[in-house]
């Protein structure tokens, strides 16, 4: 997620773009400051800012307003798990949103893993953006494709799909085994399970 403030004053209202501005320059003075003592629960204004972000500017752009806060305070990968830890599901998913702009390694794992666990859609969705992508192991990966498919998350939410999917013998196998047991229960198998499984066809036999 990419949003820039001119996009967001773009779509909120004065009082909306006030707050923002105001949660921006406390965000852009805590990055400049020196870091606080490490602590387990939030500290900094700007993160109460984060946590208020829907309140002030509307659920429909909360999303790129905390994604704009975390990156305007350069939050590290503590910052973001203590964010993470102790938010709503909404915060949780904007930390997630903002993982591949943050964080450029494979540190926050444990938060994307975290979420694949859970059966809230928006936060699986969210997990299998470009971080997990770039990040997850083979056999991890594997398993966040099928929770899309077992919790009814489109695959295109899935970042890196073809690349990643592309003449993975393994993936097949464990969708072709998902779709037999549906089929053996009597249940409609996901439309998009065709579309992943005809994805892993190995370059000499597409």
């Amino acid at each position: 997620m990419t949003t820039t403030p001119k996009a967001l004053d773009d779509r909120l209202g004065r009082a909306a773009r006030a707050w923002l501005d105001e949660a921006l320059a406390e965000a852009a003075r805590a990055a400049a400051a020196p870091p606080a003592p490490a602590g387990p629960y939030v500290s900094a204004s700007w993160e109460l800012r984060f946590a208020s972000a829907g309140r002030h500017c509307g659920r429909q752009h909360a999303d790129s307003v905390r994604t704009l806060l975390l990156r305007t305070a350069h939050a590290d990968t503590e910052t973001l798990t203590r964010l993470y830890r102790h938010g709503t599901a909404a915060e949780r998913r904007a930390v997630l949103l903002a993982l591949p702009s943050l964080v450029p390694g494979p540190e926050a794992l444990p938060l994307v893993e975290d979420a694949l666990r859970t059966n809230d859609t928006r936060l699986v969705a969210a997990a299998v953006g470009p971080y997990a992508a770039a990040h997850l192991d083979p056999h991890t990966w594997r398993h966040a494709v099928l929770k899309c498919l077992f919790t009814g998350v489109p695959a295109d939410a899935v970042a890196g799909l073809s690349r990643r999917a592309h003449g993975d013998a393994e993936l097949a196998r464990m969708l072709a085994d998902y779709a037999a047991e549906r089929t053996a229960a009597g249940r409609p198998v996901p439309a998009d399970l065709h579309r992943v499984l005809a994805l892993t066809v190995p370059p000499q036999e597409s």
